[in-house]
């Protein structure tokens, strides 16, 4: 082989194996049911049947998380595909890029350019790519997400700011005025933000929490508006955890679209031993808990 096509072969291997996932082994991580029982990745799989919709809570930076989200997507595939769609739901992409999406799933524009367009994370190629190019087979991809603009301009300005748009935009995020967040998601929230909340004002901490509802209602109208056009559907969702945790947020608002969705969450945690499931921290922030072994490299974003 002549020196400049070795280099050339080794520059290709190097970045396909860049832009790989990491090879999941059992001991990166666990799976629990609600209570902490240990069950396997064939439990959640089995559930799927009787399911509309999984939501897959992950951390972003988790490469052992994004693994364990392909793998899911790929048993549902082979599982209940053809006898039912099964498409690929994504917090990752926003709305007004369906069209781009829509245009590199059916090859009519090269990949290239669908990066170019569609916005998509700094992590798309090692985390999301591999289900992505799954779904191009045969399976449809929802962008699912409000654009980020938008979920600005309720935090800077509050929600009643998005009455200006135009009805073109308002297409691209959920139908105003979208569904006020549980007492419950605004107490969780509000905790996680810790003193900043209260050091911001009344004023913007209600803006905040109303733009993390925006993207929230977003996605659960993304889904319920595919379950309402595709019948019998099964929707793999990808979120971060926050959004689906103990079943609020985004699963509170699917149930404000669409009451009777038999929807499942995964919630995917780091833990320090993955065979010690922690009642007090882990015990129902999901249907299914997953944990995962912090130790292991992060993806970058």
């Amino acid at each position: 082989m002549k020196p400049i096509f070795f280099t050339l072969f080794v520059f290709l291997v190097m970045t396909a194996a860049a832009d790989a996932q990491i090879t999941l082994t059992d001991p990166m991580y666990r799976v629990y049911n609600a209570y902490g029982d240990p069950v396997k990745l064939d439990a959640i799989v089995k559930d799927m049947a009787a399911a509309d919709a999984i939501f897959l809570g992950e951390q972003h930076d988790d490469a052992v998380g994004h693994a364990i989200e392909a793998e899911l997507f790929k048993r549902a595939v082979e599982t209940y595909s053809p006898g039912r769609k099964v498409a690929l739901s994504m917090e990752m992409f926003e709305r007004d890029v369906q069209i781009v999406v829509d245009e590199y799933l059916s090859d009519l524009i090269t990949e290239q350019h669908f990066l170019a367009s569609s916005r998509p994370w700094s992590n798309y190629k090692t985390d999301y790519r591999p289900l992505v190019e799954l779904a191009k087979e045969k399976q449809d991809v929802i962008a699912a997400n409000a654009p980020r603009r938008y979920v600005n301009m309720v935090s800077r300005s509050g929600r009643n700011s998005l009455d200006a748009l135009s009805r073109q935009a308002k297409d691209w995020f959920a139908p105003l005025p979208y569904p006020e967040p549980s007492a419950a998601y605004k107490d969780k929230f509000n905790a996680l933000m810790g003193g900043d909340a209260a050091r911001m004002g009344p004023n913007s901490a209600a803006n905040l929490i109303y733009s993390q509802s925006l993207w929230d209602a977003t996605m659960a109208n993304s889904v319920a508006n595919y379950l309402a056009s595709n019948r019998s559907a099964l929707v793999i969702h990808l979120n971060g955890g926050f959004h689906t945790e103990q079943r609020l947020g985004t699963i509170e608002q699917l149930m404000n679209y669409r009451p009777r969705t038999k929807a499942i969450v995964v919630t995917m945690l780091y833990a320090d031993d993955v065979t010690k499931f922690d009642p007090a921290k882990h015990r129902m922030m999901g249907d299914y808990v997953i944990l995962t072994d912090s130790k292991q490299p992060r993806s970058q974003r």
